[in-house]
């Protein structure tokens, strides 16, 4: 008998398990869009966002407009950058608040404190989780470049 109950709690259990896979494969599937709002880089094998369910995953960001990278160091190439992120965040019917995790790169770890002025002033507490590292160069000579991973509550 206990063997019965625990042959049928099993296949129960499975058939559970599989509904739920099959279930969430095709709530993902679909779901996936890109996000290229204009003003930010076209015409490269890459999107500058993709969402995925209530994820927005946002493509490194150099300190560009229209293409050309902002004249005066890193100063001006980290306001750049941060509002090319803001474009593609709010294209996706995002908020800057949404962003959880950030990735700089910097052509000069010694920009880090001028880089950490601008963007400490995009971002409301609590700042999304983040890492800072030096690159040993950038696409087109950029001095910093950006990703982002966004979260939305549904």
């Amino acid at each position: 008998m206990m063997k019965s109950t625990a042959l049928k709690l099993t296949i129960v259990g499975a058939t559970i398990f599989a509904a739920s896979g099959f279930i969430a494969a095709r709530a993902y599937k679909g779901e996936r869009r890109a996000v290229n709002p204009p003003g930010t880089a076209v015409g490269l094998p890459f999107s500058n966002g993709i969402m995925v369910g209530n994820t927005l995953y946002v493509a490194g960001q150099e300190g560009s407009i229209d293409g050309k990278l902002q004249p005066g160091g890193i100063g001006p190439e980290t306001q750049a950058a941060l509002e090319n992120i803001q474009k593609i965040v709010k294209a996706a019917g995002f908020e800057m608040k949404d962003v959880v995790a950030v990735n700089v790169f910097l052509a000069d770890i010694h920009d880090f404190g001028e880089m950490n002025t601008i963007y400490k002033t995009y971002f409301p507490d609590p700042k999304p989780a983040r890492a800072t590292i030096q690159a040993a160069a950038l696409v087109n000579n950029a001095r910093i470049e950006i990703s982002a991973i966004a979260v939305k509550d549904r």
